[in-house]
């Protein structure tokens, strides 16, 4: 009996025993991926807990979307307030009747601010008018001031700021962008050359500034941007004269804004890369006019080696909003521009090495001649999207000076 009774209870003392098994053996029975050392919401002890934390963690990621949705509406309200500050504001951008003077235009007005057009040629002023009513990127034939002026002369200079300031009592911003640009190797170069390309480059840029700077002073408001280049950063082949010019225009505007800054002038230098204005087209060429002309529209119409002229108008426009002190434009501007800083050794190997590939000077000593007159050897980007921006931007029969 006793031993019939012991045999009986023997199977049912097994299935019991393994019913109770610590939870160590549990453990050491189920695999890898479920050991201890995982996560506890991976455990049975934490199956309650771990919905309790995907729970939270799912409230917490809706509080976190929400959080950023309200920030993001924040920042859009903060940026259309300070947007809204264009409005009614007096804008004087030199050189604007073409190229991306223009499309600066374009954009101020589109803001709300009064356009002053002003350049050498009355006729490519009349035009940039008419293109920006049939716009409509302002509010009416008001809102814009044409005004010829020689800016390379410091009483010109001094009589526009007078003629704006009588008629809209004020010049809030003012845009030094007239200029003009030569091509060509060095020895294609004359000393009249580099003295045109500085009258027309840094000199109008300065006679408007020291021209503006009294009212601005008074007030302890307003802006000066100056439309510098990456030439002011890099001395790229090629372009000497223009490149003297804008390495003298990137040092003004620095030294302006560290004067300024304290005085409640805001001073903003823009050393764009290469963009397209259509501009070539009147750009002027020296030595193997055709072979540079052909390089050099090349890489001013090329998309992904320039940008367009509006990309860069509303990137300089958002900057005189936000209050920066320098921008560059395109990624190739932006990293010529940091290598010329901390590596000045390669950078100068890089353009020694450009400068092999470019055409070899003339023997011959004609002057410079527009790109308008050396089409011959034009490749197709040219044709279409430089063309295209041509004529957009009102360079088709303009002068060869922007200011």
């Amino acid at each position: 009996m006793c031993a019939s009774s012991s045999s009986a209870n023997a199977p049912s003392d097994a299935p019991m025993s393994r019913s109770v098994q610590p939870e160590a053996e549990l453990d050491r029975a189920a695999p890898p991926f479920l050991s201890r050392r995982q996560p506890r919401f991976l455990s049975r002890r934490s199956k309650n807990a771990g919905g309790v934390l995907i729970g939270g963690a799912a409230i917490a990621g809706a509080a976190a979307l929400g959080a950023a949705a309200l920030a993001s509406a924040a920042l859009s309200a903060a940026w259309r307030v300070r947007t809204a500050r264009l409005e009614g504001k007096t804008v004087l951008i030199t050189g604007s009747s073409r190229g991306l003077g223009l499309a600066m235009a374009e954009e101020f007005g589109r803001r709300g601010a009064r356009i002053v057009l002003t350049a050498r040629d009355p006729e490519e002023l009349d035009r940039a008018r008419t293109l920006l009513l049939r716009q409509e990127v302002v509010a009416g034939p008001d809102e814009i001031l044409v005004l010829p002026a020689d800016l390379r002369d410091p009483e010109d200079a001094e009589r526009l700021v007078q003629r704006v300031t009588n008629t809209w009592e004020r010049i809030d911003i003012l845009v030094n962008n007239a200029g003009m640009i030569t091509v060509g190797p060095v020895e294609n170069q004359s000393l009249q050359d580099f003295r045109d390309v500085m009258d027309a480059n840094f000199f109008t840029g300065l006679h408007c500034t020291l021209a503006v700077l009294p009212q601005m002073l008074a007030r302890r408001s307003g802006a000066i941007v100056n439309i510098a280049s990456i030439g002011g950063k890099v001395a790229v082949p090629h372009l000497l004269p223009y490149t003297a010019s804008k390495f003298a225009e990137v040092g003004f505007s620095q030294g302006l804004h560290a004067e300024l800054r304290h005085k409640g002038v805001h001073v903003l230098t823009v050393c764009p890369g290469l963009m397209r204005t259509g501009s070539h087209v009147n750009a002027l060429f020296s030595g193997d006019a055709e072979k540079e002309y052909r390089w050099f529209s090349l890489g001013a119409t090329t998309p992904g080696v320039s940008t367009s002229a509006r990309h860069a108008a509303r990137k300089i426009v958002r900057a005189v909003i936000a209050g920066e002190t320098e921008i560059a434009i395109t990624p190739q501007a932006i990293l010529a521009s940091r290598l010329a800083q901390v590596a000045p050794e390669v950078t100068s190997r890089v353009m020694s090495v450009m400068s092999r590939m470019l055409p070899e000077a003339s023997e011959a000593k004609a002057g410079p001649v527009r790109g308008m007159d050396v089409r011959a050897l034009e490749p197709i980007p040219a044709k279409s999207l430089g063309w295209s921006a041509a004529r957009r931007y009102n360079e088709i029969d303009g002068a060869s000076v922007t200011g």
